[in-house]
């Protein structure tokens, strides 16, 4: 459709809107950057992008970009020259082609888009007024830009307020040149999957033994109880309280009376909400108010007291909320309860009689926050948060809100903090006996915030948040202080006692109180101190279990004291133990020929002490790790025998006869070289062996020490691609011989120059995952109130291996200090020892390491003496390495710490020799000295027990 015919002469109006938009593109011509100016576009259609490179037409268009649509009566002049470098007019063909119709000369004149300061957001750069007769109206165009410069601009991230900072990127050029490649033939790594997991509390000396607590039912006080509490609460609407032998849960419209006295599986007294007129209840908070009165919080907003000797019902409070009740807290003889919208009723007791009339009695009203995901009542101070209420929510920095309430002072407003870094939503908080100055709260994530008081108690100021503690890879689900130590419950099951004055924190004990399942609440009971004279402490799981803990943790206490004297209940022999350890390269045992080392390599090693008691080979890579046919076929083929007995000597334990060959020919290898080396006299046989992706483990005893060695247990722990394929891990291995226990460990960590906290991290996984062997019942053996389901129950731990760390210096450096035989100038440079050293959550800091005499054992040329010089040209460094740990440090004594010049790998044995003292008990004289201890634990109880409830009377909870 043709356009309308336009006056010749424009009008005064129309003239200055004209000048106006020719002045803005003088303007703009004038200020932009000198460069050419832009090509014409290829059609009349013109398509522009904002990037700095050629892009196609963007489906959405910034508002910016649209073109101004500017009404016909604007234009003068259908043909104008081109003004300032502008693109020209179109040309008669372009006017004759088909349009889409223009806007009538009513439409509105659109706002002018903003300024913006980019160069490629200026509006009217490129544009002329001939440019504006045609706009199209149906769909806006995008315009296109030249890239500025000849390179796109650089990647950006956006970091988070509270997000640390990302790693330093390494310069892989650089790194090669120094011999500091992150990749290694071997495979690598990536130093993520440490992440954190170095730096935890170390738990490598915590006792695994449940504290069960000591309850009359169990029967002769001298005994402590071996099984678990057999009182169940739901696991999703069950609430629960104990007062001494009291316990009292709720659930739906059930409410159960427990007195432990008579039996823990059938309740004293069971009753129903409709007992007490209100039909199908539903129980949601339950508070003990004295030692025998206990209020029960319904979700219609009614309570109940009632006394529970009897399960009378004593008083009741109708609708005291108007919405569902979550709280029940008692403290300095009042009662506080807490509802779904925030109020909050302060239930004092009346003056003259110091009780708390439910029915006569107004309680004080506050308000709160609602939807509150986790309330506790501090020192009179209640501290709320809520999971929607976070600063910085939907970004990676989020921190929770917690806001805080001075319930007992009615002019106080309520406080709001927040912790100094990024920590999960609040899941619980207490105060520690021994610190009250502190305040801890849990978090999810693994963290727990610590706040001190001390503005608080001197001016009235807010708590601040001083330190941030990670202490697990799971979530914190609950937390106490009980005595001078932090129980803190985790959402695997496990409750963990934290010594809090190191640093970083001390785990003391660590137990599956509730296997696999939250922990949901752990509380003390301050009622059962003075009556029954012991400190209880009760927890709650989703497994639908109750767990009543000692709190003083006497068993604890009682086995350390007996531990000083076991020299008087014991016997002790001396046994020799021989570990070689190589990183063979995929090199076969018919391999070993030409130079004398290679050909005398078994004689010389099984030689080097003499007949050893126990000899322990660990091979890692007797495959090739970087054959892809070969690693399959070892993933599909490593199923083993679940019924794996003691065969007879020469035979494969273990090993699948489907797997391939090689680990068998190192097999025969070994055991023939045992027999040639070792006197005719002296026969040995083979207890274990095990192959795993690579690593090899055969463990041979003496024929003389086979009937002493029982509870035969091997495994392996996969640490490659997250712990789903063994090219990294380890071979675990224990037995018992007399009444000590011994493991070894034979391992491959992660490789890579740069991957010190990945190989932090495949120690912590092999040293503390749980049931790597079967549990036994000989206590006596193990350490720390294990039952040797993990590698740490075990008196003497050996580790040997392919570790990986290399040494922090140059390639030249460390090669000349080799040369000039100064092998103790790089010792400062050495990745383990600085872990050992100065990482305090490192889990070697409690592992021992000979003196280092010989050379760095990685990396060589095959068939050479001569370090890497291929194009990686990586830096020497004592990968292979040796280390143990002894409960009695005196009880091993290493012999030698050497290697061996084979050269048919690019990794050079090593071998270490020790002596090692096993014990045998005897049990009577055991019997009487631990009668002495425990009565010198019952002096120390009592004072205890005093120090924790003159704390609770203090602190308003008794």
């Amino acid at each position: 459709m043709d356009a309308p015919d336009i006056e010749s002469s424009p009008t005064p109006a129309v003239k200055n809107l004209l000048s106006r938009f020719e002045s803005l593109a003088v303007d703009n011509s004038a200020t932009a950057t000198k460069r050419p100016p832009p090509p014409p576009p290829p059609s009349s259609t013109r398509s522009y992008s904002r990037g700095l490179s050629p892009a196609p037409p963007s489906p959405s268009v910034s508002p910016l970009l649209r073109p101004v649509p500017i009404p016909n009566v604007l234009n003068t002049s259908v043909n104008r020259a081109p003004q300032h470098g502008l693109p020209p007019s179109p040309n008669a063909e372009d006017l004759a082609a088909p349009r889409t119709p223009r806007p009538s000369a009513s439409a509105r004149l659109a706002p002018l888009p903003p300024h913006s300061s980019h160069p490629s957001t200026n509006h009217f750069a490129h544009v002329s007024v001939s440019d504006l007769n045609h706009p199209p109206c149906s769909a806006p165009t995008t315009f296109e830009r030249k890239p500025f410069g000849k390179l796109p601009p650089p990647p950006t991230r956006t970091i988070a307020l509270g997000d640390k900072l990302p790693p330093k990127r390494s310069n892989n050029a650089e790194g090669a040149a120094n011999g500091d490649s992150d990749e290694d033939e071997s495979g690598d790594e990536d130093d993520d999957k440490g992440s954190g997991t170095d730096l935890l509390p170390d738990a490598t000396r915590a006792s695994r033994r449940p504290p069960y607590l000591i309850t009359p039912h169990d029967g002769d006080h001298g005994a402590y109880p071996t099984q678990p509490c057999k009182i169940a609460v739901p696991a999703h609407t069950g609430h629960l309280a104990m007062s001494g032998v009291y316990v009292v849960v709720g659930s739906t419209h059930h409410i159960r009376l427990y007195n432990t006295n008579l039996s823990q599986e059938v309740p004293a007294k069971s009753m129903d909400t409709k007992d007490f007129g209100i039909k199908d209840g539903k129980v949601t908070a339950v508070e003990f108010k004295t030692e025998f009165l206990v209020w029960i919080a319904l979700k219609e907003g009614h309570i109940f007291e009632i006394d529970v000797r009897n399960g009378d019902l004593l008083s009741v409070k109708h609708c005291a909320h108007m919405n569902p009740i979550l709280y029940l807290f008692r403290y300095a003889g009042s009662m506080i309860s807490i509802d779904e919208v925030g109020k909050v009723l302060i239930w004092s007791p009346d003056p003259s009689t110091g009780d708390i009339k439910l029915l006569h009695h107004t309680p004080r009203v506050m308000r709160t926050t609602d939807k509150l995901d986790f309330a506790k009542i501090i020192g009179g101070v209640l501290w709320t948060a809520g999971r929607s209420e976070q600063h910085g929510a939907g970004t990676l920095a989020r921190t929770p809100i917690i806001r805080l309430y001075d319930l007992f002072n009615p002019a106080s407003t309520g406080k709001t903090v927040m912790p100094t870094e990024h920590v999960g939503p609040v899941t619980s908080a207490t105060i520690v006996p021994t610190h009250p100055e502190h305040v801890y709260l849990g978090h999810e994530e693994g963290y727990i915030t610590i706040w001190s008081l001390e503005d608080v108690a001197t001016g009235g100021g807010y708590p601040r948040c001083i330190e941030v503690m990670k202490v697990a890879s799971t979530d914190v689900t609950s937390l106490e202080g009980i005595n001078d130590r932090l129980w803190a419950g985790g959402r695997n099951g496990m409750i963990t006692v934290y010594d809090i004055v190191p640093r970083p924190w001390i785990a003391t004990n660590s137990w599956a109180a509730h296997p696999g399942l939250p922990v949901l609440q752990i509380s003390p009971d301050p009622f059962g101190i003075e009556k029954h004279r012991r400190l209880g402490v009760v927890s709650v799981g989703r497994d639908e279990r109750v767990g009543l803990w000692d709190g003083l943790l006497a068993l604890n206490w009682q086995d350390t004291e007996l531990q000083k004297h076991e020299q008087s209940y014991s016997t002790f022999r001396e046994l020799k133990v021989l570990i070689i350890s190589w990183n063979c390269d995929s090199a076969k045992p018919d391999s070993l020929h030409g130079h004398p080392a290679n050909i005398n390599f078994f004689h010389d090693v099984l030689n080097s002490v003499d007949r050893p008691d126990i000899i322990s080979f660990g091979f890692q890579e007797v495959i090739d790790l970087e054959s892809r046919k070969m690693a399959a076929k070892n993933m599909l083929m490593s199923a083993r025998s679940d019924a794996r007995g003691r065969k007879d000597e020469g035979t494969l334990l273990g090993l699948s006869d489907k797997v391939t060959g090689a680990y068998k020919r190192w097999y025969d290898a070994l055991v023939l070289a045992v027999k040639l080396a070792m006197p005719p006299d002296c026969p040995y046989s083979v207890v274990h062996t095990e192959s795993m992706v690579g690593l090899f483990t055969c463990v041979i005893v003496k024929n003389t020490e086979k009937a002493a060695v029982k509870d035969i247990a091997i495994n392996t722990v996969k640490r490659g691609m997250g712990g789903r394929y063994g090219n990294k891990g380890g071979i675990l291995s224990r037995f018992l011989i007399d009444d000590s226990s011994l493991c070894f460990v034979n391992c491959h960590l992660a490789a890579g120059q740069h991957a010190v906290r990945a190989r932090n991290a495949d120690a912590a996984g092999m040293l503390e995952q749980q049931l790597i062997f079967p549990p036994v019942a000989e206590h006596l053996a193990f350490v720390g109130g294990g039952d040797g389901s993990m590698v740490l129950d075990h008196e003497i731990v050996f580790i040997n291996g392919d570790m990986n760390y290399r040494i922090d210096q140059r390639r030249d450096a460390i090669t000349a200090a080799v040369r000039a035989n100064e092998h103790e100038t790089l010792f400062a440079h050495d990745q383990l020892l600085k872990e050992i050293k100065f990482n305090r959550g490192c889990r070697f800091r409690f592992f021992t390491e000979g003196p280092i005499a010989f050379a760095p054992t990685y990396k060589y040329d095959r068939r050479s003496d001569v370090y890497d010089t291929s194009e990686k040209r990586r830096a020497p460094a004592w990968c292979d390495r040796v280390l143990w740990r002894s409960r009695v440090p005196s009880r091993v004594k290493q012999l030698h710490y050497q290697r061996y010049e084979v050269n048919v790998s690019d990794h050079r044995p090593i071998s270490a020799a020790f002596d090692i003292t096993v014990k045998r008990v005897r049990h009577e004289i055991r019997q009487k000295k631990k009668a002495e201890v425990q009565m010198q634990w019952t002096g120390l109880q009592e004072r205890l027990l005093t120090e924790a409830r003159e704390f609770y009377i203090n602190s308003s909870r008794l």
